[in-house]
């Protein structure tokens, strides 16, 4: 780890904090003509049924799904939070390595913290995990290594980064949620240099059948994450009618737009450590339908 660089982004994030509270204009209300998530993101759009939609419907659509995903980025968050702390409780306490690693906390603490207030802004009301959702979190949580845990992480953060990128691109967002992907954007990006540096520590050390094991955790992780985003309950409240079928079209068209449109820098993520041979391939192909 190059000691000078981490020296360098703890004292940007002392001297130079980007706190929610000011970057964002929380005072900003939704203008005619803004939307909640760019209609390529959303499960309905390229159906028939999404052209049946009116221009109320189509918002909601968008409202109840982004509550989805950022509710889903800050439970990722908090994973990698459990692993950062586990991490330091490694470290001396004088170790620049833990010093970064406290700063990334606060920051990531916020980022939660934002999160949950830009769904109370958007007066979201994020549907809760179902039991399974609830079973395989605190046991993933409570059992796996800190180098599993660290891989499934980064990877929650690889996709859901996706959501943000195209949302703070899009001048139709709601400006709230473009600040807020903004600022998440920018301190990722100091958080990625410590990131890469686990990932080269971690993977160096890997043979085949470690390796393996990681793509799974990784796939699993994916898919775990991507069953959250699609609920029966939103097209239920944006008053759809037989909401069960609503939901089966969405699914299937949903899995195939992740996959074209939410792969690309996780699946380059494994494929940079050779996480994808004989025996993962075919099922990063078939769980998620991703092109390797």
């Amino acid at each position: 780890m190059d000691v000078k660089a981490i020296e360098r982004l703890i004292k940007i994030s002392r001297e130079h904090p980007l706190m929610p509270e000011t970057y964002i204009p929380w005072h900003e209300e939704l203008k005619d003509g803004e939307i909640f998530l760019p209609e390529l993101l959303t499960s309905l759009q390229g159906l028939e049924i999404y052209d049946t939609l009116t221009p109320a419907q189509k918002l909601e659509l968008g409202r109840h799904e982004l509550v989805q995903v950022i509710a889903s980025y800050a439970w990722g968050e908090c994973l990698f939070c459990l692993f950062m702390t586990r991490h330091m409780l490694t470290l001396p306490q004088n170790n620049v390595e833990h010093q970064f690693l406290r700063r990334e906390l606060i920051e990531e603490f916020r980022h939660q913290e934002m999160f949950m207030r830009a769904i109370s802004q958007i007066e979201g009301s994020p549907l809760p995990q179902t039991r399974i959702h609830k079973f395989v979190g605190e046991l993933t949580n409570k059992y796996l290594p800190a180098d599993y845990l660290f891989m499934g992480s980064v990877s929650v953060e690889l996709v859901t980064d996706v959501y943000g990128d195209h949302s703070r691109r899009n001048r139709e967002v709601y400006q709230v949620l473009r600040k807020m992907f903004e600022l998440h954007n920018i301190e990722e990006g100091r958080h990625i240099v410590f990131t890469k540096s686990l990932l080269e520590k971690y993977s160096s050390k890997a043979g085949y059948f470690k390796r393996t094991l990681y793509s799974y955790v990784i796939l699993l992780n994916i898919y775990f994450i991507r069953t959250m985003y699609v609920k029966k309950e939103i097209f239920e409240r944006i008053g759809m009618e037989n909401p069960d079928k609503v939901y089966k079209l969405a699914s299937h068209n949903f899995k195939q737009k992740f996959a074209n449109n939410c792969l690309d820098d996780i699946t380059a993520f494994v494929d940079s450590w050779k996480g994808f041979n004989r025996a993962t391939r075919w099922a990063w192909r078939r769980v998620l339908g991703a092109k390797v």
